[in-house]
């Protein structure tokens, strides 16, 4: 069974939530009420889900104009995964290169080449293109 879209439903959900920009931070908590209410409810009908996303893009966007994070560092998310996963320095001798390489590309010393990026998305399981 296919559920459709109801426009008066979604429209009803509109008009009790009244999502906008947000401005403030008050704005901002409210939006954070509203997602954590709509993606805790059970069986969500297709128009409080296309809410939620709606919501949610509209925290997205106040989050990174207001909290702006820069890019991390290839060396910095190598360290958080090899901490995180509990591999060690050791384990990437042979893959990106020598202990010593292994050591400078870690510490920052060294940037990591597209077939050491390659090597190590391969042997973790993830986007070579997080080490670019």
């Amino acid at each position: 069974m296919t559920l459709t879209f109801d426009k008066d439903a979604y429209r009803n959900l509109l008009t009790e939530v009244t999502p906008k920009v947000i401005e403030t931070e008050e704005e901002y908590d409210q939006a954070l009420a509203i997602a954590e209410r709509l993606f805790f409810a059970k069986n969500h009908t297709p128009e409080e889900r296309a809410l939620l996303k709606l919501v949610v893009t509209l925290i997205e966007v106040y989050e990174t104009e207001t909290y702006p994070m820069d890019k991390p560092a290839p060396h910095e998310i190598l360290q958080h995964i090899l901490e995180s996963s509990g591999t060690r320095q050791a384990d990437l001798v042979g893959i990106v290169g020598s202990s010593g390489v292994v050591s400078e590309i870690v510490n920052g010393k060294r940037s990591i080449s597209k077939a050491q990026a390659k090597a190590l998305g391969e042997f973790f399981h993830i986007s070579p293109s997080l080490f670019i």
